[in-house]
């Protein structure tokens, strides 16, 4: 789990400076207007919009910003028709990297999707190349200097979670999808503070990769998170010690 953890915990730091360009809000904001489309405005009965109404209050999104993208889902505001899209490829050293994106123009994101593979040595597959490596499972984080790995495993495990593992410095907690939510409460209400909690998708093996693979593969992996129509990329690599994104 070394590789997932290095860019999971990254990611998140990422987000928070994101929210700080309000980059991030404009991505959360058009998955609550997906969800409340797919599922309903009532957060209770529809689990997306909880999940990403929970992430959206972790960085900060003002109250405004929540009710407006779920205003547009209900049809109350005027909003453009997003589709959701799964893009499938691999990055250099043949990582596996999974694109879920949101879009107006499929055309359009396609083809500078591609582009940016193409940019950084690697190149996009046919759809089913690499999704059957990634699982979706609920991922949370802690820092390890802040709990014990036995004083976790014993809170996690009692709440149902399906594992917890340590990376170095920190600890992971591994959940089925549907219990995420059941296990996320048991942390609040025992005041456990998680640097990650979220619904995501996990490699289930991993590629080390190193020197100019390493290199243009962080840079593949930040364009395409930086890219617009991009709410979440997922990749198998593992990155040496000594190098982050």
């Amino acid at each position: 789990m070394a590789g997932h953890s290095k860019w999971a915990q990254i990611k998140h730091k990422k987000a928070v400076v994101d929210a700080r360009r309000g980059k991030i809000f404009t991505k959360l904001a058009k998955e609550i207007t997906v969800a409340v489309r797919l599922g309903g405005k009532d957060p209770e009965m529809n689990p997306r919009l909880r999940t990403v109404i929970a992430k959206a209050k972790s960085v900060n999104m003002p109250n405004e910003n929540i009710e407006r993208a779920i205003k547009k889902g209900t049809g109350e505001l005027a909003d453009v028709h997003y589709e959701e899209i799964i893009y499938e490829g691999y990055g250099p050293g043949g990582v596996a990297v999974l694109v879920e994106a949101m879009t107006d123009n499929k055309n359009r994101t396609v083809s500078e999707i591609r582009h940016i593979f193409s940019k950084y040595n690697g190149n996009l597959g046919e759809t089913g190349c690499v999704n059957w490596l990634f699982e979706q499972k609920g991922y949370f984080v802690f820092d390890g200097k802040t709990i014990t790995e036995d004083q976790l495993m014993e809170i996690a495990i009692e709440a149902g979670a399906e594992d917890v593992r340590q990376d170095e410095d920190s600890l992971e907690v591994i959940t089925d999808p549907s219990d995420f939510e059941k296990v996320k409460e048991v942390f609040d209400n025992k005041g456990l503070k998680y640097n990650v909690a979220e619904i995501t998708k996990i490699p289930k093996n991993y590629v080390e990769i190193k020197g100019k693979d390493a290199e243009n593969m962080v840079k593949l992996f930040e364009a395409l998170e930086d890219h617009d129509d991009v709410q979440n990329v997922y990749a198998n690599f593992d990155l040496p010690d000594d190098m982050s994104i």
